[in-house]
């Protein structure tokens, strides 16, 4: 049965080769590294992949044709429903949801298509219960609220303190730190990896959201760059350590900012990795990020017609 775990990790693009305009090149990364045969993708290489095993990653055009930098959150509706969503906008917009683009990310997200489809969902990310007894306002957060609109039940800290749920930031620190809640574990990036790769097994579809990365790149400090990008790549080893073999690894971004030195966006394509079986047929015709969901929903059979019409 063919299942996709979706990390989507915000604000990761595809960079020069540059060791000291790329921080992504120059980190090192050895699970990324070993996933791809020893080579990260760049503006100069902008495709590589394993020699032995299916893993390739690669850029998606994250600009979509409209002026500006892109943003958060018109890249992830864009990247979630398959729909070019800074153009129906008029311009790129973050970092939270638009108003006029809500409905369209609650109807056609990926959670939404793929239970319409009679498949399982799962958003791996915990929402502690005080926000979620919350409106969420002016500034909704793209995962959860596409999570609510597929009737999705959020986990909470129950489910993080049981290892059935991550957070956001992977490690606890935050949530310890806020909540004053001792039932909330200490984790490290690389367990809560491997609670994320269980969890995949038990649904078609799983997905976890990451925002490290963009924080890092527009904090301008070179030191906390290097920590998020360990972090997560000591995230993605333990992740591998327990995905099932049979699951389809997808890592995809909504825009570009820590592979280029900086404090801000950049036009930069999106960072997109597939790994596992399936990856090159998933990787075919992929050029912008409007073309993963439509082609993610098709790997599991549960693609809409009307939408490719």
């Amino acid at each position: 049965m063919r299942r996709i775990l979706l990390l989507f990790l915000d604000g990761l693009g595809v960079g020069p080769s540059e060791p000291s305009r790329n921080p992504v090149v120059k980190a090192p990364l050895p699970v990324f590294r070993e996933l791809l045969g020893g080579r990260l993708p760049t503006r100069e290489e902008p495709q590589v992949e394993h020699p032995r095993q299916p893993a390739v990653a690669f850029p998606l055009d994250a600009v979509l044709g409209v002026a500006g930098l892109p943003q958060s959150g018109t890249g992830q509706t864009a990247l979630f429903t398959g729909h070019n969503a800074p153009k129906l906008f008029g311009r790129h917009f973050g970092p939270w949801v638009p108003v006029p683009l809500r409905p369209l990310l609650a109807q056609e997200n990926l959670f939404s298509q793929v239970r319409r489809a009679g498949l399982s969902c799962r958003l791996a990310n915990a929402y502690p219960r005080l926000f979620q007894s919350r409106p969420w306002g002016r500034r909704p957060p793209a995962a959860p609220l596409m999570a609510q609109a597929a009737g999705i039940q959020l986990a909470d800290e129950s489910h993080l303190a049981a290892g059935e749920a991550l957070s956001s930031e992977i490690v606890n620190t935050s949530w310890r730190a806020l909540s004053g809640r001792s039932e909330v574990p200490e984790i490290s990036p690389r367990q809560a990896g491997r609670n994320l790769g269980r969890l995949a097994a038990l649904t078609h579809f799983s997905l976890f959201a990451h925002y490290g990365l963009d924080r890092a790149g527009h904090g301008g400090d070179l030191t906390a760059v290097g920590q998020a990008l360990a972090m997560v790549d000591a995230f993605l080893g333990g992740v591998l350590e327990e995905l099932p073999p049979e699951t389809l690894l997808v890592v995809g971004s909504d825009h570009g900012n820590i592979e280029e030195w900086g404090k801000s966006h950049t036009r930069n394509p999106a960072f997109t990795l597939v790994a596992g079986p399936g990856a090159h047929e998933v990787r075919r015709g992929l050029r912008a990020l409007t073309d993963l969901a439509p082609a993610l929903l098709r790997y599991l059979g549960a693609e809409d017609p009307a939408h490719g019409a």
